[in-house]
């Protein structure tokens, strides 16, 4: 069973954290802001975690948060495949002693620098970045295996630490949302704003990250588009 951990903190928002069960075979849906400790891994094959609109480092207003970083490090420690999104990229580098930092919102399509992981077989040069804080340390464990560089259209765009992979657990994680498609593309714009580039919706595919996701972590990816929510 794969478990996909929803992070939202505002019930209007969660749509797109929502679209993840979409790629994957079946799967149970926890929202962890809405409950007082993590989900049982018992039976989960793989976790997938998503983003939000909260930080990590609002631990001491957001209790959820410790929540998420025990299970972090439960999942490490296990051996389950994990795969972080956005908000789950820092949690998991914070949770395992890295730092995450607020560096002011990006809202747009970036092409990073990928490097030799199977987790980005076939995903497409553009993705969707939609958030405001960044990884500034990796996690103990962590290793890069995705970058972006400053370009013309925005300066204070380095990110060395755009996704993630540990060094002998199966977890990866990315900056970028690999969920985001046309369904949903026009409400995040309407609710978050956008900076235009030369890349449309149209060119963007990153699903095939999920189904790596699931071929590396050994579930079979046959997508039913089936979940539950606890």
């Amino acid at each position: 069973m794969i478990l996909v951990v929803q992070n939202e903190i505002r019930p209007r928002f969660r749509y797109l954290g929502a679209e993840i069960p979409r790629f994957l075979p079946p799967s149970t849906e926890y929202i962890l802001p809405d409950n007082d400790a993590a989900p049982s891994l018992a039976g989960v094959d793989a976790l997938v975690i998503s983003g939000s609109t909260a930080g990590v480092y609002e631990r001491a207003d957001r209790p959820w948060i410790d929540a998420g970083m025990e299970l972090v490090l439960e999942a490490v420690d296990r051996e389950i495949p994990t795969l972080g999104i956005c908000f789950g990229h820092q949690l998991v580098n914070a949770a395992l002693g890295g730092a995450v930092e607020h560096k002011g919102p990006k809202h747009r399509f970036v092409e990073p620098t990928y490097m030799n992981d199977p987790l980005f077989e076939n995903v497409s040069a553009a993705v969707p970045a939609v958030h405001g804080d960044m990884v500034t340390e990796a996690g103990q464990g962590m290793d890069a295996i995705a970058s972006l560089t400053s370009d013309q259209s925005d300066s204070n765009y380095d990110y060395p630490l755009f996704a993630t992979r540990h060094e002998s657990a199966p977890v990866w994680t990315v900056q970028f949302h690999p969920e985001l498609t046309d369904r949903v593309f026009d409400r995040i714009v309407a609710d978050f704003g956008w900076t235009e580039t030369d890349v449309s919706i149209e060119d963007v595919d990153t699903a095939p990250l999920f189904s790596n996701f699931c071929s590396l972590a050994g579930v079979q990816h046959t997508v039913e588009h089936t979940h539950e929510s606890v």
